[in-house]
């Protein structure tokens, strides 16, 4: 790559691959004593792969179920053998496996910025520590750890996409879009990707009158790719029989000034699956660019860009409050689609975005010339370094909300005694957990009549209902929260409410659970883990058999067996 030939620019590279070196280490130093995210993370995605290795059913046809998860989970749900995430979690233990897809991850995402800066937005080579410096904050931006490539390969695809868009394109882009569906989703953010190439190549259609076939031919090639590597998901849209819980979602309730104070808020801070911490140094530094930009007499192409990125940013979170307002109402309860797919995730593009538009808007200050304007930018990139070097993990999650490690978490030697103490082969009985994920009892080799899961057959969900109806009764905020969304099928209790981790230090306990056991025991329910007393389980038709406590979890379980 002649863009790397200068010194100037190896040095700056071999910076950031060691700056990212050392912020994914912990990972491989601590191991299972790493403190990682838990939501949508230790709570489903790690426990889910762990669950289809083991399983037998990796490639299982597209009727093929997972016996271990509820009645039989539709394989499907568990996502594509055909990408790369899953092999590494079949490969290496569970740690080993997040801490190679953080590297990876990481290394593309910084090669993909890096690229797209210097080959499409920031040709001047003096200003190569801008490049090297926003690419590296960009590919230490704490994204959802599963998605993978899904919005950090967009830099990637982006570079590649207007190289063939130019006609300047040689094998390596070809070869970009064609690997990056093996590491990527297509629903969790190629799909706005590639709808947003979609309007480029539009746009260019009715402005230049070209239809400049090729671009429109490695669109269609890509998504091609993502549909052939994702054939579950298409077949469960158009061909799979069962009705599945996502077809209850309600999600467009909102007045128009809510939609407003979301907008602001998603513009502002972001969103939990796309953080990408613009807050504080990004968003004052597009600010400040913004003023002289938009007064400037003679606007050049990179002030031209800039001001389309940032109309750009502003019309994603705009739609993105725009879709829970209730003018979707009706179209939702008409159309499944709509309310099954989240349209609102065009918004996964703004981590390309805000990135891109502070990579310009700092070259555009430095262009002023001024060493203290010049100052003024290092000085702001670096700081914005500082924050995202804060946002690691193991300071996150083991510092600050003191979360527990991997392996206290899962707890293996303490579910290994209970499944010990119970005696008897896990196939033929199944659990249900309160106040702690099911996801634990799954990662731990139990067969669960609970789960978190994206795709549940519609009838489970009515049926686990029973279970906890009366529970549901007491709370309008949980009832709400399973019958309008219930992609968590907890046995929740009114006492908790939606807290699912109550660690072994908690006091808490539940005095009056109302739960129909019957119920439970249609849905093969034999046991009860419970991270809480439950003062009333005689009542329940729950019989204490004895707590687990061990040094090395987070959590004291107290087993209650379901009378027969």
């Amino acid at each position: 790559m002649g863009i790397v030939r200068s010194y100037a620019n190896r040095k700056a590279i071999i910076l950031c691959v060691a700056a990212i070196l050392i912020f994914v280490s912990p990972l491989f130093l601590l191991g299972n004593d790493a403190h990682i995210r838990v939501h949508d993370n230790l709570d489903s995605n790690l426990a889910w792969y762990k669950v289809l290795a083991e399983s037998g059913q990796m490639f299982g046809g597209v009727h093929a179920v997972i016996p271990q998860i509820i009645n039989g989970l539709p394989r499907d749900a568990l996502g594509t053998e055909w990408t790369l995430i899953v092999w590494l979690h079949a490969w290496f233990s569970t740690m080993t496996a997040y801490a190679i897809s953080q590297l990876l991850t990481r290394l593309i995402a910084f090669l993909g910025m890096y690229l797209l800066l210097r080959t499409h937005i920031i040709r001047n080579i003096k200003a190569h520590w801008i490049v090297a410096l926003v690419s590296l904050a960009f590919a230490l931006t704490p994204f959802w750890p599963s998605g993978m490539l899904s919005t950090m390969g967009h830099p990637l695809a982006l570079w590649a996409f207007l190289s063939i868009r130019s006609n300047k394109a040689n094998w390596k882009h070809w070869l970009a879009i064609s690997l990056l569906p093996l590491y990527a989703s297509f629903v969790l953010g190629f799909f706005f990707f590639l709808v947003l190439m979609g309007v480029v190549w539009l746009v260019d259609l009715i402005r230049y009158r070209r239809l400049n076939l090729r671009f429109l031919g490695s669109i269609i090639w890509m998504t091609a790719l993502f549909l052939a590597t994702d054939y579950r998901l298409v077949y469960t849209m158009i061909a799979g029989s069962e009705t599945m819980h996502r077809v209850e979602f309600v999600s467009s309730r909102q007045e128009f000034g809510q939609t407003l104070r979301l907008f602001w808020k998603n513009f502002l801070l972001g969103h939990n699956h796309v953080m990408t911490l613009h807050t504080f140094i990004i968003l004052p530094v597009l600010a400040i660019t913004l003023l002289p930009v938009l007064f400037s007499r003679r606007r050049t192409r990179p002030m031209n860009v800039y001001l389309g990125l940032t109309a750009l940013n502003l019309l994603l979170s705009f739609w993105y409050a725009l879709w829970f307002n209730k003018l979707w109402k009706v179209p939702k309860e008409h159309i499944d689609l709509l309310s099954a797919f989240n349209f609102a995730r065009f918004h996964f593009l703004r981590p390309l975005v805000i990135y891109a538009s502070f990579g310009l808007a700092c070259y555009l200050l430095w262009q002023l010339g001024r060493r203290s304007i010049r100052i003024f930018v290092y000085i702001c990139l670096c700081l914005q370094l500082v924050v995202l070097a804060l946002s690691n993990e193991e300071i996150v999650y083991g510092l600050y909300k003191n979360a527990p490690s991997v392996e206290a978490f899962y707890a293996a030697e303490q579910f290994k005694e209970i499944r010990e103490y119970i005696g008897l082969p896990p196939d033929t009985y199944k659990v249900a957990s309160i106040g702690l994920h099911p996801a634990i009892a799954q990662y731990n080799g139990f067969y669960t009549v609970d789960t978190y899961n994206n795709i549940i057959p519609l009838d489970y969900k009515h049926r686990f209902r029973e279970v906890i109806a009366d529970e549901l009764a007491k709370s309008k905020d949980l009832k709400r929260y399973f019958d309008e969304w219930g992609s968590r099928l907890y046995i929740f209790s009114a006492e908790l409410g939606k807290h699912y981790d109550f660690r072994k230090d908690t006091d808490r306990t539940i005095k009056n659970l109302d739960l129909d056991t019957e119920a439970l025991r249609n849905l093969g329910g034999a046991y009860v883990l419970s991270s809480v007393r439950i003062e009333n389980a005689a009542a329940n038709d729950l019989l204490y058999e004895r707590s687990f406590d061990h040094p090395d979890s987070a959590w004291k379980v107290h087993l209650y067996r379901v009378r027969s």
